[in-house]
């Protein structure tokens, strides 16, 4: 599991940082990318990347504003003419209006996809997606418009088949193991009875990811990141701009270190950076957070973050 940011910058694109998108990439667990938001040359910076847009399968949108989707119409275009392998269907999660975005912008364009797109448009908090590996739930922020953050929670993963202990007990190898692996009770040639949970290590935890759109602090944050081991917050404003991020309906860098640091989450990444903010001031953002919240830093476009299991006896 990992996260490839694609754009970190706020508002409109910069020199440094194209407008808001991230991928996160679950090649190893499901062999599919997905993204969260897709500001505007969104398919330029993924050109940059290894990664391959008929894998991506849900793209999920924290708002309608520019910077977070006028990325979208030429995206799926591109997808349609992707070579290879039938390309796979592709559902779009968001706020009510982004499905009319999205039509509206291919009927006038005369843009045919050549493969099937579906909306799920969002209006409560909760569930938006589930399956035996995954659970995505949303909660309403507060911005300027509807906005919305997303927590991406793993389901745990089955304990490992404990081999050695097998092996120690002298139980040949071959389908047994599979059986016990199953969690089924064997016997032996021997005569010997093997319960396959005595067997089985401890489920290893699945990893959590919170992604937020823009937003001024609000309690519904704190429910997204919960105990998370990756939050994207955006970081708009520094130290002493509280009263400008409130009135701009966006977030400083101290109010996400804050809500980190109350969430117990492992790691802070700081997007959404505004232009203002390059070179030395943009190291003052992330060094003023890591005051409050030691494991945090600014992203830059392009930057990959793998998201590890939590090692046994650690916090991190």
């Amino acid at each position: 599991m990992e996260l490839e940011f694609l754009g970190t910058g706020a508002g409109s694109p910069a020199k440094f940082r194209n407008v808001s998108a991230v991928a996160l990439k679950l090649l190893d667990e499901v062999n599919a990318v997905w993204l969260f938001d897709v500001g505007e040359g969104t398919q330029h910076q993924i050109l940059r990347t290894t990664i391959r847009p008929r894998k991506v399968e849900r793209i999920f949108i924290t708002h309608l504003h520019g910077d977070h989707i006028f990325g979208l119409p030429g995206f799926l275009s591109s997808r349609s003419f992707q070579s290879g392998e039938e390309i796979r269907p592709l559902t779009i999660y968001g706020p009510k209006g982004i499905a009319d975005f999205v039509k509206i912008s291919l009927k006038v364009s005369q843009t045919h996809l050549s493969y099937p797109l579906s909306f799920v448009e969002l209006t409560e908090d909760g569930v938006v997606f589930e399956d035996n590996k995954f659970k995505v739930s949303c909660c309403h922020l507060d911005h300027r418009i509807e906005c919305l953050g997303y927590r991406i929670e793993e389901k745990d993963h089955p304990g490992e088949l404990l081999i050695d202990k097998l092996r120690a007990e002298h139980v040949p190898s071959g389908p047994i193991y599979g059986r016990i692996k199953a969690g089924e009770t064997v016997t032996l040639e021997d005569g010997r009875v093997l319960h396959g949970v005595d067997y089985i290590g401890a489920p290893q935890k699945g990893r959590v990811v919170t992604i937020l759109g823009d937003t001024r602090q609000t309690p519904g944050i704190l429910t997204l990141a919960k105990n998370a081991d990756v939050l994207v917050h955006e970081s708009t404003f520094g130290k002493g701009e509280a009263r400008l991020a409130r009135n701009y309906y966006h977030s400083t860098c101290i109010q996400a270190a804050k809500i980190a640091q109350k969430a117990q989450v492992k790691q802070l990444l700081l997007n959404h950076i505004s232009a203002r903010y390059v070179g030395a001031l943009a190291t003052q953002l992330e060094r003023d957070a890591r005051s409050i919240f030691a494991n945090t830093r600014v992203v830059k476009d392009f930057e990959v973050i793998d998201i590890p299991f939590k090692k046994k006896g650690s916090d991190f």
